[in-house]
């Protein structure tokens, strides 16, 4: 006969405080090993609690795997604790994945301590070893800002800016992007030691020029959309990843996203752009 069987001939048996008490001993399994072989694991920072440690009291962040509580103080999260956006900087991680090392470990408190900076010395030294000049890796968006974006691409921060993430004209990146993003990019610089790296998107996008220049003739006419609107001048998108400058109305003022028709100035291979002038407001 089997054990389910046997299980169901059990008065007062109930399945699901067995499988609870199994899923139990599978997590303080898991922090456990995690401690004693210096892996990383990752979780979601919920929350956040001051509590007193080493005589002091501290910020620290709240992580959970299944029901055990786990602490991050601020001096491990990989901040500069001198920083004074610190403490913005680490509340910002809220309701994002992080990973971190066990370091401490309490079953009767049903609680763990945990280093998201060792976490990331660790992730930056193995990323160093494996990535090269050339190589092609994704770069996961941690900040969108107007005209830049700050990745993680390993343990590794990475800042790139809205020219290398498109041939076209962006005005504003979060119109595009959004944190936890994945972005396919290339290295482009390493410096070891100082553990920066510089990355692009652009050499893995189809350069549009100069092919483009052969669809768009000097004093042609062209229906195109505003894609920005700058104090020098008007963007227009004529195609993906192509943008022409035209001067401002004198008589009449233009905004994001309105359809318009231009003419070609002029168009500069060198330069990879092409100047426009609005003809009508469409």
């Amino acid at each position: 006969m089997s054990s389910d069987v046997l299980n169901v001939l059990i008065e007062g048996f109930d399945a699901k405080k067995v499988e609870e008490k199994t899923n139990e001993n599978a997590k303080w399994r898991e922090i456990q090993s995690a401690q004693q072989n210096e892996t990383i694991l990752n979780a979601e920072l919920i929350g956040f609690e001051t509590l007193k440690l080493n005589e002091k009291k501290e910020l620290c962040g709240i992580v959970r795997l299944d029901t055990v509580k786990g602490l991050i103080p601020l001096f491990e999260s990989g901040l500069d604790p001198e920083d004074k956006q610190a403490v913005n900087k680490f509340r910002a991680l809220s309701g994002k994945k992080v990973a971190f090392k066990v370091l401490h470990y309490s079953k009767d408190e049903n609680m763990f301590l945990a280093s998201r900076k060792q976490a990331k010395e660790q992730m930056t030294e193995i990323t160093l070893r494996k990535i090269d000049v050339g190589y092609n890796i994704y770069c996961v968006a941690r900040e969108v800002h107007q005209g830049h974006i700050v990745g993680d691409i390993g343990g590794i921060d990475v800042h790139i800016p809205v020219f290398e993430l498109t041939y076209g004209w962006v005005e504003d990146l979060r119109d595009m992007y959004k944190s936890g993003d994945h972005i396919k990019v290339q290295v482009m610089e390493i410096d070891s030691d100082k553990k920066e790296v510089k990355v692009s998107a652009k050499p893995l996008l189809k350069n549009p020029f100069p092919d483009c220049a052969t669809r768009y003739q000097k004093n042609g006419e062209y229906v195109g959309k505003v894609s920005g609107v700058q104090n020098y001048g008007v963007f227009v998108n004529l195609e993906d990843g192509v943008d022409s400058l035209a001067p401002h109305l004198k008589f009449q003022n233009v905004q994001k996203g309105d359809k318009v028709l231009v003419r070609v100035i002029g168009v500069e291979l060198e330069k990879e752009q092409i100047r426009t002038k609005i003809v009508r407001v469409l």
